[in-house]
């Protein structure tokens, strides 16, 4: 879906175009935008300021503060592994910390081949199947070390 940069301007653009009389459309386009390149594009910033008529300093304020919002683009899998309180009594710090180091990646990173971003969640709504992960966006409850590197390697290339 890689497209050319001015063919990508003109298309957030749009997208904002489209959303800026709905109410709150910071979000609502910065979602958007996200839904059509996979993430929210650096040059999206100024033109999705300039048709809000918001300032970059606002848009990036949003852009930033949800981290569902991603400002580079995923690996070709997502897992999401949840830090809140519920999934941390059972054992979900240390499973990060491990899926973590194996791969050498911070929290948001993706894999050097591309095959799998690791990010954080705070609450799937699986408290009483902590620790859980979203992988791919399907819910996975009752992570234990064996469950995790088999989700990892389905992952690779």
């Amino acid at each position: 879906m890689d497209k050319e940069p001015e063919e990508r301007t003109d298309r957030i653009a749009a997208i904002a175009r489209a959303h800026r009389e709905t109410e709150g459309p910071a979000l609502v386009v910065l979602r958007a935008v996200q839904e059509e390149f996979g993430f929210v594009p650096r040059e999206a910033v100024p033109v999705i300021a300039e048709a809000l008529n918001i300032t970059r300093a606002e848009l990036h304020g949003v852009l930033s503060f949800y981290h569902d919002l991603r400002q580079a683009p995923s690996g070709r899998h997502v897992l999401k592994l949840c830090r809140a309180e519920a999934c941390q009594s059972m054992g979900a710090a240390a499973l990060a910390e491990a899926a973590l180091a194996r791969h050498g990646l911070a929290w948001g990173e993706t894999t050097a081949d591309g095959a799998l971003t690791i990010e954080p969640v705070y609450c799937l709504g699986l408290c009483s199947c902590s620790p859980s992960a979203l992988f791919d966006d399907e819910p996975v409850g009752r992570l234990d070390a064996a469950r995790l590197d088999r989700l990892i390697e389905g992952a690779a290339p």
